[in-house]
């Protein structure tokens, strides 16, 4: 596995690469765990992508993921990917989207282990009552997420 890290508006942040995917991304110099720093086409890419999300200029990614976690958290990341850009839903609402209805804090901790934030959106998952709950990279980042995307904490999206 490969990595190479980036500064950005919202800080410092690593892109992981295996096998022609991305795995991982997540904030800081580093990722917490073993992998060789070096830059390929595809962190490149994803480099350019994020930068151009962060900008504005930039509403969807295209580029392939592969997150590595249970059945569950699986489904979880792929309907994460199924809110547009600008909305979000709650978590209960995001166990209801998995046919888990019950399972909202089930469906919250998936989100928190999500390896590949901000293409894979769980960032635009609230709590009930709409606020900033839960965001594993901090809630300053997830408000900042949410007011570039134009999204209002407290409201339901676009």
């Amino acid at each position: 596995m490969y990595y190479s890290s980036y500064e950005t508006s919202l800080g410092p942040v690593y892109i992981c690469e295996d096998k022609g995917f991305v795995t991982h991304l997540g904030f800081g110099k580093k990722p917490p765990f073993a992998a060789t720093e070096r830059d390929s086409p595809l962190m490149c890419r994803a480099h350019a992508q994020l930068k151009e999300y962060l900008g504005g200029g930039r509403t969807s990614f295209g580029l392939p993921l592969r997150p590595e976690g249970t059945p569950f958290e699986q489904t979880v990341w792929q309907q994460l990917q199924a809110i547009p850009y600008g909305e979000t839903i709650t978590y209960g609402e995001l166990a209801r989207r998995v046919g888990r209805p019950r399972a909202a804090r089930a469906a919250g901790a998936a989100c928190g282990k999500n390896p590949i934030a901000i293409f894979i959106p769980c960032h635009r998952v609230l709590g009930q009552n709409g606020g900033l709950t839960g965001y594993a990279w901090g809630e300053e980042r997830k408000a900042a997420l949410l007011e570039l995307e134009g999204s209002a904490a407290g409201g339901e999206g676009k």
